[in-house]
């Protein structure tokens, strides 16, 4: 489905109108190990299993602008077998309320937790997953980011998604106090293949994923939970928290994702993946890429220099390297070579990043 001039979409979808904002100060992406769980994961809401209790929790969500603490705790653990990607979030929450049952509605008019997932660290075919405390999903396929004009396929399946809630409290009365909800989700490799014979399974490599929770202010309406509305019946803003901050309301930019590693070693309390080097090159690169995108909305032409991209240098862990801003009959690309690996870094005009 095209999406590109369907404003009410970009909305749901999250994208921020100030995407393209002045970058703030640096913020690293988090960083996960996921262990290869030996023994079946009976998706049920809970974490009964061993395998959970031998891995740590990440730390606590953030506001998405990386600045301010959310007034609820959220936390994640995550495991991998050779079928699916495991996921257990536990959200501290008072009130636990929903009241979207169609799939594939908009999730994130309730209170719900979401799941981003770049396989491939392009930034472009990327997957999203939403789910409130009803264990209503969401799921999305999207061919680039909202920057860039793309296809969005609302109507993609996760076909063998497992998901299960358990609520600590009682949903949808208002009349106690609540202590929160549990989510456990099994995504099953395959929803990921881009074909028949592609062997996807992540064994000790990363992924760049992300995880977000939208919160809303409440009312009460006849006894029944709604979002809080201001005095001209408009709805309030909800709350964006994120496992990885994103510097800016917009969770489409998956080049700031976090990396998880999926490790084949058994479960245990460790965290010891290094980001790579050459990932560090692509964070500035992409940092141009938006002084370049930003200059030709305001402007409808493109620099042709790297040094009116504000810098004509990257620096890595003390070694300085060049980029190279290259335009063509097509558009235009941002390179480096890595003083780490030799490759060559470039990020197309369209937003892609190449590795070769």
């Amino acid at each position: 489905m095209q999406v590109k001039d369907t404003f009410l979409w970009v909305l749901c979808c999250g994208i921020s109108l100030i995407s393209y904002a002045q970058e703030k100060a640096d913020i690293i992406p988090e960083t996960y190990t996921a262990y290869k769980t030996p023994e079946e994961i009976n998706i049920d809401g809970e974490d009964s299993e061993a395998a959970w209790n031998k891995v740590e929790w990440t730390n606590l969500f953030i506001d998405i602008e990386g600045e301010k603490q959310p007034k609820y705790k959220t936390e994640v653990k995550m495991l991998w077998d050779d079928t699916y990607f495991y996921v257990l979030a536990k959200m501290e929450e008072p009130h636990v309320w929903a009241d979207i049952t169609k799939r594939d509605a908009i999730i994130f008019h309730n209170n719900d937790f979401e799941v981003f997932v770049d396989p491939t660290g392009d930034t472009h075919n990327y997957y999203e997953l939403e789910l409130n405390a009803l264990n209503t999903a969401w799921d999305l396929f999207v061919s680039k980011p909202y920057r860039n004009t793309n296809v969005v396929l609302n109507d993609w399946n996760i076909t063998g998604l497992k998901s299960a809630v358990k609520v600590n409290g009682t949903l949808n009365n208002p009349n106690d106090i609540d202590t929160g909800w549990m989510l456990e989700i099994a995504i099953p490799w395959t929803a990921y293949k881009t074909g028949y014979f592609h062997k996807n399974v992540p064994t000790d490599t990363f992924w760049r994923v992300n995880f977000s929770r939208v919160n809303w202010d409440f009312q009460i309406a006849d006894g029944k939970y709604e979002r809080k509305k201001d005095a001209n019946g408009k709805y309030l803003h909800e709350y964006n928290w994120v496992w990885s901050p994103m510097g800016v309301i917009n969770m489409h930019e998956p080049e700031k994702w976090g990396y998880v590693f999926f490790s084949s070693e058994a479960p245990k309390k460790e965290n010891n993946f290094i980001i790579p080097q050459d990932d560090k090159i692509k964070w500035e690169l992409y940092k141009m890429y938006r002084i370049q995108t930003a200059h030709f909305k305001t402007n409808k032409t493109y620099f042709t220099s790297v040094d009116d991209l504000k810098t004509s240098e990257i620096k890595v862990d003390g070694k300085r390297i060049e980029p190279k801003l290259e335009t063509h009959s097509m558009g235009w690309n941002i390179s480096v070579k890595s003083p780490f690996t030799n490759k060559v870094l470039t990020v197309k005009e369209d937003g892609k990043f190449i590795s070769n």
